[in-house]
């Protein structure tokens, strides 16, 4: 018998002599979050994180904030399913990721922006949830442009992480979105744009 059958021996004797006992560990997590106006509170966090907020009535008045804030890029990267009507105001160049291809690295990369949708919003920690489902697109077209627009409806904002995980589907490949990308070294210098967009709009539709 070399050293490590004999070691690992002995430890399955120790084990056999005194199995573990199955004591229960107390989890006070909570369940919900109390939040009496969570697009106030998002916006709050949202401004906190430095991200820039956006404000519309409804969905007819959605067309020209877009415009408005997508007025400076020529070149715009959106999924294959956003509407049409919401691009009625720009006036650059439209590139639609999956026709008649998915876009490259190259191609995300030179755009000067990317617009979707969200899979939900969380008002108490100012984040924004991506799942790859309707209006959002794969997860590299908001990861490579270095600025990303996203609108948010109110009826889509959730007050807090508990309403959020049961409402999300781990199945699915989420991304977490809080604030733009920043990273700080030992000397607390702060650098955006390292890990994902430089620049995060927040275009809040409704109350």
């Amino acid at each position: 018998m070399d050293a490590r059958t004999e070691i690992l021996a002995r430890i399955r004797a120790a084990l056999a002599a005194h199995p573990a006992s199955a004591a229960p560990v107390p989890r006070g997590y909570r369940r919900s979050v109390e939040c009496p106006d969570p697009v106030t509170l998002l916006t709050d966090r949202l401004r906190e994180y430095r991200a820039t907020v956006h404000h519309c009535r409804d969905e007819e008045e959605l067309p020209a904030v877009l415009g408005s804030v997508l007025a400076g890029s020529p070149t715009l990267v959106v999924p294959g399913d956003l509407p049409e009507r919401w691009l009625a105001r720009y006036r650059g160049r439209v590139r639609r990721d999956g026709d008649p291809a998915p876009l490259s690295v190259a191609d995300l990369d030179a755009a000067s922006a990317v617009l979707t949708g969200c899979a939900l919003a969380i008002a108490e920690t100012g984040t924004i949830v991506l799942d790859a489902g309707p209006l959002q697109g794969r997860r590299a077209l908001t990861l490579v442009p270095d600025h990303h627009v996203c609108v948010v409806r109110a009826g889509r904002i959730v007050p807090g992480v508990p309403e959020a995980i049961a409402a999300l589907s781990p199945a699915r490949p989420l991304t977490w979105i809080s604030g733009p990308s920043a990273t700080s070294d030992i000397e607390l210098d702060r650098v955006e744009g390292v890990h994902g967009p430089r620049r995060l709009d927040v275009v809040l539709v409704g109350r």
